[in-house]
């Protein structure tokens, strides 16, 4: 009497095995997840949508009306000083001696003597205040004469002074189709002078007013000239 064939007995819980005798892996089934795209080395392609790490946001440099970059408050404050020390050196050089013969000139008279150790009378108004006051007011107008040069007569031919031609800084008109003139830096010098001498604190605000100024960084100077500053090539 032939016998009915027998198959294994499947696992308690599990599904029948299929057909071959091989049951399905009881449990769950892992699912399987993407690879992230790894960094490609030097000289090899990355992956397809890798885009890299995120760049820092970078402001575009603020321009000029003529399409130039401004200069910056650092690049301005270095040339003025620059400027500031040629011009001290320049009215030393005149100054300083003037001051040696003012005192060579007129200290002795004030302090002779007669033969019994008396002081010679002598007009304080007349023999120390007239020539003193002569000395301030050449000393002034020497030092306006020289700053006019420096900053009209040599800046407007050009654009620079020496110490903007050092730091590679320019003046031009706000207009990008106009020229820097005479006029126009003449009106700088007169606010910067004027301004300086007869308002208190005016240096100070009048440098700093560059960094609230809106678009083109103007100075109060430059506001009353029409003028701005650019940073130019090497």
């Amino acid at each position: 009497m032939t016998q009915p064939p027998t198959y294994p007995t499947p696992p308690a819980g599990g599904q029948p095995p299929a057909a071959g005798g091989f049951a399905p892996p009881s449990g769950p089934i892992r699912q399987e997840y993407p690879v992230p795209p790894q960094y490609a080395p030097p000289g090899r392609t990355p992956p397809p949508g890798y885009v890299g790490p995120p760049r820092p946001m970078v402001a575009p440099p603020a321009l000029a009306p003529n399409g130039q970059p401004l200069a910056s408050f650092g690049d301005r404050l270095l040339a003025v000083l620059l400027d500031g020390l040629v011009l001290m050196a320049v009215m030393m050089v005149v100054i300083l001696p003037a001051v040696i013969l003012f005192v060579i000139a007129v200290l002795p008279g004030l302090t002779e003597t007669t033969a019994d150790g008396s002081y010679v009378e002598v007009d304080p108004f007349a023999d120390f205040l007239l020539p003193f006051l002569a000395l301030e007011a050449g000393i002034f107008l020497f030092a306006i004469g020289v700053t006019y040069v420096f900053h009209v007569e040599m800046m407007f031919k050009t654009g620079q002074t020496l110490g903007k031609r050092v730091m590679k800084l320019r003046v031009v008109p706000v207009d990008p189709a106009g020229t820097l003139d005479r006029r126009a830096a003449a009106k700088r010098w007169l606010a910067h002078q004027v301004g300086g001498s007869f308002i208190p604190g005016f240096n100070y605000l009048d440098g700093l007013w560059q960094l609230w100024d809106k678009p083109w960084q103007q100075c109060l100077h430059d506001k009353f000239a029409r003028t701005v500053v650019v940073k130019v090539a090497p």
